[in-house]
């Protein structure tokens, strides 16, 4: 079995669908959700799913062995990040290497970097009248969205469209193809 850990800081809508989708399937599960916000409403998904969760502060993921420890011990293959926050430490991408997916509300290389998530994003792109925007799904290195990307999804832009209109259409693109992504790295990557 390959096992998932996922990281996110929010509502956890995406960690949602990545364990709606792999619930009943014979090679992949959601091991594990972790969360660096003990307020993140991920947390409750995840209890309402009876899936493990960790609680971790930035001293436990930076200068510890805190985190590392707790995926070693589950036995964790991937780590997911799906909303998470935080630049991803050097151990851990060494632990996991070539193991660690984000997904972004953006097609990358534009709109990623420090500080560029959620709303900050789509109002962005709104603000440069750009008439597309979608999703980058990338392999995770050490700097903020400039992983090699796997796979990217367009939507159109209406002139009318606001910030909310172009997440909305941003979390369709999300949910439609983030777990199907993900299956097909993680098997395609067996050990």
């Amino acid at each position: 079995m390959n096992k998932l850990a996922v990281f996110a800081s929010g509502s956890g809508t995406n960690a949602q669908k990545l364990y709606d989708y792999f619930k009943d399937h014979q090679l992949i599960e959601v091991n594990c959700i972790l969360s660096n916000k003990a307020s993140a409403y991920v947390l409750e998904r995840a209890k309402n799913m009876q899936v493990e969760t960790l609680v971790f502060n930035r001293q436990q993921l930076f200068e510890e062995d805190f985190v590392l420890n707790y995926l070693s011990k589950r036995e964790v293959d991937w780590i997911i990040l799906a909303g998470f926050l935080w630049l991803i430490p050097e151990k851990l991408i060494q632990a996991y290497p070539n193991r660690i997916i984000n997904i972004h509300p953006a097609l990358l290389p534009k709109y990623g970097g420090k500080g560029m998530y959620g709303s900050k994003v789509h109002e962005a792109v709104i603000a440069n009248k750009e008439s597309e925007s979608g999703i980058s799904i990338h392999y995770v290195n050490k700097k903020f969205d400039e992983g090699e990307i796997i796979f990217q999804a367009k939507c159109s832009i209406g002139q009318d469209d606001t910030a909310e209109d172009l997440a909305q259409k941003i979390h369709t693109l999300e949910h439609t193809f983030f777990p199907k992504i993900v299956e097909k790295v993680v098997l395609d990557n067996q050990m």
